[in-house]
């Protein structure tokens, strides 16, 4: 069985991702976390790096590549990113939302950083990013239509999130 999770920063994905896969016993990978390792092998921050893949396609290519060849390469598989359900064929593709303010404060927090520049600095990377994906893929990350459920994760914890994934995964 494979499953795409994907929302905006600080949607839950990951947390999401995590809990369902303990929850299933499926590996998950997490394509922000590639980004980010990509970014630290570069020696630089998220935001920077973000800019950086604007005028260098081959780092989104490459991230998307390497989704596609886990999730061919797998029976079982949980892959989290924004992306991911527009290239993999997946039995189930979730998108995670949740109001601005709450993602902000979960960054804030998760990141040791003010609100005010979690603020900023997210809005920077989802400008950067919309753009990218419109660009390189011709993908509008605000047309949801392709996902099979939508959640918002203010409204649940974690756990709950699985289960509701879960109990979606028993019905189809």
């Amino acid at each position: 069985m494979i499953i795409t999770i994907g929302g905006l920063a600080g949607s839950g994905t990951t947390t999401a991702a995590e809990v369902l896969s303990n929850k299933i016993d499926i590996p998950f990978i997490s394509t922000g976390s590639i980004f980010r390792d990509m970014a630290k092998e570069r020696g630089m921050s998220v935001i920077e790096f973000s800019k950086y893949a604007e005028n260098n396609t081959d780092i989104d290519i490459e991230i998307d590549k390497k989704q596609v060849e886990l999730a061919n390469n797998s029976e079982n598989l949980i892959i989290e990113g924004r992306l991911s359900a527009y290239f993999i064929e997946a039995d189930l593709k979730v998108w995670l939302t949740a109001p601005f303010d709450v993602r902000a404060n979960r960054i804030c927090n998760r990141e040791s950083k003010s609100e005010h520049l979690a603020t900023r600095e997210i809005k920077i990377r989802e400008e950067s990013e919309a753009l990218r994906y419109l660009d390189i893929h011709n993908i509008d990350i605000n047309n949801l239509d392709i996902y099979d459920l939508l959640i918002n994760t203010d409204r649940f914890n974690p756990e709950c999130i699985a289960e509701i994934i879960f109990t979606t995964l028993k019905v189809i």
